[in-house]
């Protein structure tokens, strides 16, 4: 069965998990075996000799799984026959001896890991006769009217072996315990299904067969684990094909979107970073151009391979994007480290030589690069790759052969880029003042909001530049809202209100439109989620929803209890403030709403002492 070989990832949950399973293993082999075994009459032991080297050349004939370190062999087969034929004690000792012996020859491995791998058996062991003896089988000969026996023994084996590697593997890397449980039973299925059903055969060979019958299983057993071994083997292959890009042997670009979905769940649960490098070989389509296609695949696949070689000495990811883009996934990589690998590979690459690149305008081979590094408003794979790709954009503009990491400008740059971008949104609002002009100004309120707030959160120019044009352009879904329901005074109707709801997926859609206010999508697409789960459109939940997101409803709540507008109640500040405390840790981050409120009150105070 499924066993456990290496330990990586999380190693402080990985050892206590085996601590535990080491102390209720040994428990229940101490337990269960009685010494029984001082007592057995030499037939007894003939067997049980007999049936632990069988166990151990199957131990030996290893068939590999995923995840990577899992290895699953077929002994258990001998275990349960075992079980079925001489009954729970005889098992234990055959174990006892195959790991005591297997320990002595295999010194690649650490005791601790040895004697969790027993542990694991004897658990599984120890139930699994347990179930024998409660469903009424008794050791012997196969009895056809004992098959409820046989079968719920075998099943309890069977989801024991999984569940203990299976929680293994969710401690380790952090997945869902039904996600993992799932990929080991896909890939293994059929050899656990095997392992099991041979585990019957045995039994009738041994009672009807004996000694020959054992090696008539071995003979079986052994072809079986090499059959496997060249299936799993093909399989490797073709998925290792299915992942790589034959251009350059790197990565492609799906292996590439799943390793980044991975990478940002992990770096989330560990607070380990991670951060993400785009390249981009300069000036690539002259070289193309010059020295026709071929060449150009040449020198694509030239850099591909510098990159991989660099990349697997550090721990990092390389995959073809598409064209002559690459991506490096850089796991506990943060974005000064990053930068500073990447421009020591730009540096490389620049000093490498290759037929024709003199014809590059800075007579070397040359990339333009840009990094971005997952931080927790990061709620989608694709706003990383759009980060890496905007500070690329901003790299080839420098004059590329130049590294940048994102939000890296200079403040006169922001200061313009801020001021562009406010007329370019304004222009676009300007068109709800002939559908619905009270959205046009609250737009313009809650951006006032927010700018006054950015200046007392703490947060860096880039994220302030965001927050303030995300609650500018927040709204601007409801363009696509027909005015009828836009403007209706009395109820919406409950497919009204599903309509309404649609404003921000539509104002998302048009903000990507748009590589500019890309990174302004989560404000508009979030900012009618609730601190609770029940908000619209996905039901995030507490710091699933990014901060920023969950100060702008904040703003855009209060701004609307506190705007007169026809036929509905307007609230006074005071109200307002009141309710926003009502539905802090409900509808409200609970923290930012005090921070909010204390900037209201201010404001308040403030106003008030002008006026006198």
């Amino acid at each position: 069965m499924t066993k456990l070989k290496t330990f990586a990832g999380n190693i402080n949950s990985g050892h206590i998990y085996a601590l535990l399973i080491s102390l209720l293993g040994v428990a229940l082999f101490t337990y269960s075996n009685h010494l029984e075994f001082l007592q057995y009459p030499t037939p007894r032991w003939v067997w049980i000799y007999a049936l632990t080297g069988a166990s151990l050349i199957l131990t030996i004939s290893l068939v590999q799984l995923p995840p990577e370190g899992n290895e699953l062999t077929m002994e258990s087969a001998v275990y349960l026959a075992c079980i079925f034929v001489f009954g729970g004690s005889a098992t234990l000792t055959v174990l006892l001896l195959n790991c005591l012996i297997f320990f002595f020859f295999d010194t690649s491995t650490s005791w601790w890991k040895h004697l969790t791998n027993f542990s694991i058996y004897s658990i599984m062991i120890c139930v699994s006769s347990y179930t024998f003896d409660l469903f009424g089988g008794h050791p012997g000969p196969l009895i056809n009217d004992e098959l409820p026996a046989y079968l719920m023994t075998l099943a309890v084996y069977f989801i024991g072996n999984t569940l203990l590697i299976g929680l293994y593997y969710y401690i380790i890397y952090k997945g869902t315990l039904y996600e993992t449980i799932k990929d080991i039973i896909k890939d293994s299925f059929v050899v656990y299904l095997c392992t099991l059903v041979l585990s019957l055969v045995l039994v009738v060979l041994i009672v009807h067969n004996s000694f020959f019958g054992l090696v008539l299983f071995l003979c079986l057993s052994t072809l079986l684990c090499y059959s496997f071994k060249r299936l799993f083997s093909m399989y490797r292959s073709i998925e290792e094909r299915a992942n790589t890009d034959q251009r350059t042997g790197l990565f492609n670009h799906s292996y590439f979107e799943e390793a980044l979905e991975q990478e940002i769940q992990k770096s989330r649960a560990s607070g380990v970073p991670l951060s993400l490098a785009m390249i981009d070989l300069d000036d690539f389509k002259k070289y193309n151009d010059h020295f026709g296609h071929l060449q150009g695949d040449k020198l694509i696949a030239f850099v591909g391979e510098t990159l991989k070689s660099e990349a697997q000495q550090h721990g990092i990811i390389p995959a073809r994007y598409g064209g002559e883009e690459f991506t490096l996934l850089m796991p506990a990589y943060d974005i000064l480290q990053a930068r500073v690998y990447i421009d020591q590979l730009r540096k490389k690459l620049n000093n490498s030589r290759f037929d024709g690149v003199e014809i590059f305008p800075l007579g070397c081979l040359a990339f333009s690069a840009g990094i971005a590094s997952c931080t927790s408003d990061i709620h989608d794979k694709s706003q990383l790759v759009d980060q890496a790709d905007q500070a690329l954009y901003y790299s080839k503009r420098q004059g590329k052969n130049t590294v940048h990491t994102y939000g890296a400008y200079s403040s006169l740059e922001q200061e313009l880029d801020f001021s562009q971008d406010v007329r370019d949104i304004e222009q676009q609002l300007n068109l709800f003042m002939y559908k619905d002009m009270e959205t046009f100004r609250h737009s313009k309120r809650v951006f006032r909001y927010a700018m006054d707030i950015s200046e007392l959160l703490d947060i860096d120019a880039l994220s302030k530049r965001h927050f303030t044009l995300g609650a500018l352009i927040h709204d601007i879904g409801k363009l696509e809202i027909p005015w009828g329901i836009l403007n209706k005074k009395d109820k919406l109707e409950p497919e009204e209100w599903e309509m309404v709801k649609w404003h921000v997926t539509w104002g998302k859609k048009m903000a990507l439109t748009n590589d500019k206010f890309k990174d302004l999508a989560p404000y508009i697409e979030l900012h009618h989620e609730r601190y609770d789960g029940k908000g619209y459109p996905y039901g995030f939940k507490g710091e699933e929803i990014p901060r920023l997101c969950r100060m702008l409803t904040i703003i855009d709540s209060f701004d609307a209890m506190t705007t007169e507008r026809p036929y509905q109640p307007t609230k006074s500040v005071e109200e307002a403030i009141i309710e926003l405390r009502a539905c802090a840790g409900s509808q409200f981050d609970p923290e930012l709403t005090e921070f909010f409120i204390t900037y209201i009150e201010a404001r308040e105070l403030s106003a008030g002492d002008a006026a006198i």
